[in-house]
């Protein structure tokens, strides 16, 4: 029976020392793994509602992820039942669902994930989630330790979710705040502007409520200045680049310094 490790994302939740990790959101190939953990990564953050990634990527990228014990955030493309409840199947731990507003849409993703009587989850045994075992180990005890291993971040990016904030944290079953800062300063009115007052106000805001009620706090970052700004601010999940950026970035530094050697030599 698959159980909880120490480097679990169910684990990560409950520590609040700082966690460093990547967005991976077009690079699913079957290196992804062995190079974020070689790197240093301490979880990885797998998108599937901005790259269009499906389910039958999802259920290799994991296999990659799992092979170099990396454990992983997926980012569901929904709130949908069928959409949570397969990202589970397919051995997501780490579930995030977009634009949560309100304790009853967190409830709801809750409730998608968990199986009974913590939730409503269909029951599927001896797949991809508890590692194809067939052990004789008693169908509640199973379920018990699906239940464990399964952990929510609940994405905050819209001004009904930062003026939610605190109840959404207190949810049951909620295990990490985590900010989506582009579209929350675009819900806002004023997108981009990460510096503006309105900004600022809902970012604390969210992070009173991560401390208030123990949860774990976690956002994109550019930059490792940035990074440290915002874990001295309370932030512990710390995902740092996207694959895209970070590959783009060292491509056209290189090229613009070889180019530029070779117009000099």
């Amino acid at each position: 029976m698959a159980t909880e490790t120490e480097n679990s994302m169910a684990a990560l939740t409950r520590s609040q020392s700082p966690k460093i990790g990547h967005y991976v959101g077009e690079f699913a190939t079957p290196g992804i793994g062995h190079m974020l953990a070689s790197a240093g990564c301490e979880f990885v953050f797998f998108d599937m509602e901005h790259s269009g990634f499906g389910f039958e990527t999802l259920k290799q990228v994991l296999r990659y992820f799992e092979a170099a014990d990396i454990p992983a955030i997926v980012r569901a493309p929904s709130k949908d039942y069928d959409g949570i409840a397969r990202l589970c199947d397919a051995g997501a731990e780490g579930i995030m669902a977009p634009m949560i507003g309100n304790s009853e849409e967190a409830a709801r993703i809750v409730h998608h994930m968990k199986y009974p009587p913590a939730g409503g989850r269909g029951v599927a045994l001896g797949i991809a989630h508890d590692k194809f075992q067939h052990d004789g180990v008693p169908v509640a005890e199973r379920l018990e330790s699906a239940n464990k291993r399964t952990t929510f971040f609940a994405l905050i990016e819209t001004r009904e979710g930062v003026e939610n904030a605190d109840e959404i944290a207190a949810t049951p079953g909620v295990d990490c705040l985590w900010v989506g800062h582009f579209d929350l300063s675009a819900s806002l009115g004023i997108a981009g502007q990460f510096n503006h007052s309105d900004y600022l106000e809902a970012l604390n805001r969210i992070v009173a409520a991560a401390s208030k009620h123990d949860r774990s706090l976690g956002r994109l970052v550019s930059s490792p200045q940035e990074g440290l700004q915002d874990i001295e601010q309370g932030f512990d999940f710390i995902c740092y680049g996207t694959d895209t950026a970070i590959y783009q970035g060292a491509l056209i530094r290189g090229i613009s310094e070889l180019r530029d050697a070779a117009k000099n030599g």
